[in-house]
């Protein structure tokens, strides 16, 4: 029996994802499944933990106390914090763990015990996954606590979004480990081309595992390009600075004056470009795991009643290549029905290739028309400059989702409402 119609709740997370999808069957019967619960950013003058809370407890509403599937696309703290169930046992994620999923999938990466320099899932076996990348972020995010000298406001802002977004979140991994190991449940842990995790409860649905790959399988998951011809815009390399020509009395006529120093006068300029340069380190050190740790995400591709839906965490060019270069991939996702926009609306997460597939796009009143959920809130990732144009989410991409798609985001919503619900008959 395959279900008719589903109830995609896009709740209102600011910068993160939550999504539960409930499918509705033609007896009545209802099967839920949870897609990520974090986030690193609420909308202004919306209580973070508050509105964890809220979600949580409506998530227990709408399945009635009972979830039948849970992804946790990968590690970052946007996408898993609401797992937490802080020390007290009173955070969200002890909500989300009394709904007792039959089943929790993640990527290879997470399996427990595997070994930090694996490159492929292990029948068993059980270590920290990519543990040294998160610790490198609690170093950073430790240091930046103590108010170092010397690092741009804005350069701060960023270094410390993207070190707590990086930080184990270790609660929330202990948490979802748990869920999948209690009596009667299964853990998961996919690649591209794992069998379909969830057929057994989610009847009438098959679900496809088009990402991560293992590093067996693509060796590129291993880094992030900085530009490729995929993006919403060619990234220009970060603190790229213009030359300045001519001759005045002073060789630096453009730089700032650097007051308060108790170093030498001959040595303050010199001083604040160093500590400039050690920020600059610094974010480049912690981008690169960020963008490893997106390399990482699940990419699931659910076909339901002769509709398809897509949902690719935040899986980024590496991790999408592996799966567009398979011809028969290719060719599945242009019939998509539904497609959940990959981190947030980055200019790197929906290679053009996948996007211009697409057949089901088309004007307004476009019938069948593709429909797009984006959960996102701007200002918190990247930048919009002369020199580099990296804002999430990303204006031309954004653009295109509306021109072309029934886009429903949910940094749009107004700020009393709990979530955005897209309706699909399948």
């Amino acid at each position: 029996m395959s279900p008719i119609r589903l109830h995609l709740f896009a709740y209102q997370v600011g910068f993160g994802d939550c999504f539960l999808l409930r499918f509705v069957y033609p007896d009545g019967t209802r099967r839920h499944l949870l897609i990520d619960f974090g986030t690193v950013g609420m909308p202004a003058g919306v209580d973070k933990a508050a509105q964890m809370l809220r979600i949580a407890n409506d998530i227990a509403d709408k399945c009635a106390g009972k979830l039948d599937a849970l992804v946790a696309t990968h590690r970052h703290a946007d996408h898993i914090s609401g797992f937490d169930p802080l020390k007290k046992g009173n955070g969200p994620g002890s909500i989300i763990a009394r709904l007792n999923p039959d089943v929790v999938l993640q990527p290879w990466t997470e399996q427990p015990d595997l070994a930090e320099n694996a490159t492929a899932p292990l029948a068993a076996g059980q270590a920290q996954a990519l543990a040294g990348m998160n610790e490198v972020a609690r170093q950073l995010k430790a240091r930046l606590d103590t108010g170092p000298k010397g690092l741009a406001p804005e350069l701060n802002r960023r270094l410390g979004f993207l070190g707590e977004n990086n930080i184990a979140n270790k609660g929330a991994v202990n948490n979802l480990i748990a869920m999948g190991t209690r009596p009667g449940a299964r853990a998961v842990y996919a690649h591209f081309g794992s069998d379909d995790p969830l057929s057994d409860v989610l009847p009438g649905i098959r679900t496809r595992v088009l990402g991560p790959p293992t590093v067996e399988q693509s060796a590129e998951v291993r880094r992030e390009r900085r530009s490729d011809p995929e993006y919403w815009l060619r990234a220009p390399l970060l603190f790229a600075r213009k030359s300045s020509a001519g001759s005045t009395a002073s060789p630096f006529p453009d730089a700032p004056g650097i007051r308060g120093s108790k170093l030498p006068q001959s040595a303050r300029w010199i001083a604040g470009r160093v500590r400039e340069a050690r920020g600059a380190q610094w974010l480049s050190i912690v981008t690169a795991l960020d963008k490893a740790m997106n390399n990482t995400s699940l990419i699931l591709l659910f076909e339901a009643g002769g509709k398809k839906l897509l949902f690719p965490g935040d899986a980024q060019i590496e991790n999408w290549r592996y799966a567009l270069n398979q011809p028969e991939i290719a060719e599945l996702l242009k019939s998509v029905d539904l497609y959940k926009v990959g981190h947030h609306g980055s200019l790197n997460a929906t290679p053009k290739t996948l996007w211009n597939g697409f057949s089901k796009k088309g004007e307004a009143q476009t019938a069948g028309r593709l429909t797009s959920v984006l959960s996102t809130l701007p200002g918190q990732y990247g930048g919009k400059s002369a020199d580099a144009n990296t804002e999430v989410p990303r204006v031309p991409l954004l653009n295109e989702l509306a021109k072309d798609s029934d886009l429903h985001d949910t940094h749009r919503l107004a700020a009393d409402a709990l979530y955005d619900e897209v309706v699909l008959e399948l």
